[in-house]
């Protein structure tokens, strides 16, 4: 397979990947902790009730962001096959712009969009590219 080719099948498939530990991260949480008398699917009623919402309740979105960008970065960089940092960090731009995006669409307290903004998705990518750069060199 051409290398090019390769290395953006390898973004696309961390992307997709990474997203649903996200998502599955994110579920769960609203499994093991909920938010009373909120349906975490209706968007205006969590806009409501985020910024009064204790630590707690952010545990699982962190992870879910973390651990998805991790997994996603370190996937991409499993599978492509000449730009394994890039294509980590590709995987962590794409979730950058989709933890902008929700945070500006679901406002919380200000600790928790700049833990997230600064610590879930870059550093997590860049981890994962170095895991996996780390993983084939062995």
């Amino acid at each position: 397979m051409n290398s090019v080719l390769r290395n953006i099948l390898a973004v696309i498939v961390g992307w997709i990947l990474g997203s649903i530990v996200n998502m599955g991260l994110i579920t769960l949480g609203h499994s093991v902790i909920p938010i009373p008398n909120v349906d975490p699917d209706d968007m205006a009623a969590m806009a409501e009730v985020m910024p009064t919402l204790a630590p707690k309740y952010f545990l699982f979105p962190f992870l879910g962001h973390a651990l998805g960008t991790l997994i996603g970065a370190f996937i991409a960089g499993m599978i492509s096959k000449t730009a394994k940092m890039r294509s980590a960090l590709i995987v962590g731009v794409l979730f950058l712009l989709g933890g902008i995006a929700i945070n500006i669409m679901l406002t919380g307290p200000t600790w928790f969009t700049v833990t997230d903004i600064a610590l879930a998705y870059i550093p997590m990518a860049w981890i994962g590219g170095k895991i996996a750069q780390q993983m084939l060199r062995n």
